[in-house]
């Protein structure tokens, strides 16, 4: 088996057939077929069925893919970070759910990168995706939070990915409204008190599971619901309007003009953390981002206020 074999497979399963994928790498349509045959003769299964209107992966085809992609970015991520002459690239990746905070962190330590080469990333995204970075070494870790009601679901899925959760902090759950709104100056909320508002939540794309919602309390029917995909809009709707959203309290820098963070009574603990994978060694970009996370945390809401900081020095 070898990258080109991969790298064709890839191509095929994307174009939908052999002779788009020869005209879209520019080589003979016989070198991908024969690149194909061969890869199915030495794992002994059927790749792709063919028809007249082009190939369709089998249920095994589907599988190899998977692993075909994982292999191919791994390698495309080794040849960029050795590409001159074996001097290593500094590299930063993290997948996070939609926290202020994170992004802060990112951008502090993107700043003070003395590094001639660097690759950063930062992905807000799904629950999901984030545990399938971690999963492909697309990410170094993936921040995401864990309660009572969807940890036994979510540490299955990390246990598949082969990564571990490691804890930041634990905080009580928050409502985060406009300073505007009527309810911004009560000293705490109920549920109830939420009942006559627009309920904000970040989509989780097709695995729309409770279990994987960012927000505590999504499984609790809302009459009203707006779900957006990225944190600009969620604030902008915060900010301008009458509804709310539900998180850990931290309000970062970029949070503390016009809105409100108001405890909710009788809530469960939100423990705030990430996952590596289990085969990865932090590297020391990583613990620089680590340590940004620890100080803006402890700067934007004080232990009283609902947050246990977790130890980071065991990593």
């Amino acid at each position: 088996m070898t990258l080109q074999q991969l790298r064709f497979l890839i191509a095929v399963a994307e174009s939908g057939s052999i002779n788009a994928a020869a005209q879209r790498l520019y080589t003979a349509q016989s070198n991908i077929s024969n690149a194909v045959k061969s890869l199915e003769q030495e794992l002994r299964l059927e790749i792709f069925t063919r028809s007249s209107r082009g190939v369709t992966l089998t249920n095994d085809g589907t599988e190899l893919l998977g692993y075909a992609r994982q292999v191919v970015e791994q390698a495309d991520m080794l040849e960029a970070r050795y590409e001159d002459g074996g001097t290593p690239q500094a590299r930063l990746a993290v997948s996070a759910q939609h926290y202020a905070f994170s992004v802060e962190a990112f951008v502090n330590v993107v700043e003070r990168c003395r590094d001639s080469k660097f690759e950063f990333i930062m992905r807000e995204t799904t629950t999901s995706q984030i545990i399938d970075d971690v999963r492909a070494f697309r990410s170094d870790i993936g921040i995401l939070y864990l309660d009572d009601f969807n940890a036994r679901v979510l540490q299955k899925a990390f246990a598949d990915a082969r990564a571990s959760f490691h804890p930041l902090f634990d905080a009580t759950v928050h409502v985060f409204v406009s300073e505007r709104h009527p309810l911004a100056r009560r000293p705490q909320l109920s549920l109830a008190d939420l009942t006559p508002y627009t309920r904000y939540s970040f989509e989780q794309g097709t695995s729309n599971s409770f279990y994987y919602a960012e927000e505590p309390f999504s499984y609790i029917p809302c009459d009203r619901n707006i779900r957006v995909s990225d944190r600009g809009t969620l604030t902008n709707l915060l900010i301008t309007s009458n509804g709310y959203t539900l998180s850990t309290g931290v309000l970062s820098n970029e949070m503390q003009w016009g809105m409100a963070s108001i405890p909710l009574a009788d809530a469960p603990t939100m423990r705030v953390g990430y996952i590596m994978h289990d085969e990865r060694k932090p590297s020391p970009l990583l613990r620089q981002y680590l340590d940004e996370l620890d100080r803006i945390i402890h700067e934007n809401q004080p232990f009283e206020d609902g947050i246990e900081m977790a130890d980071l020095k065991a990593l």
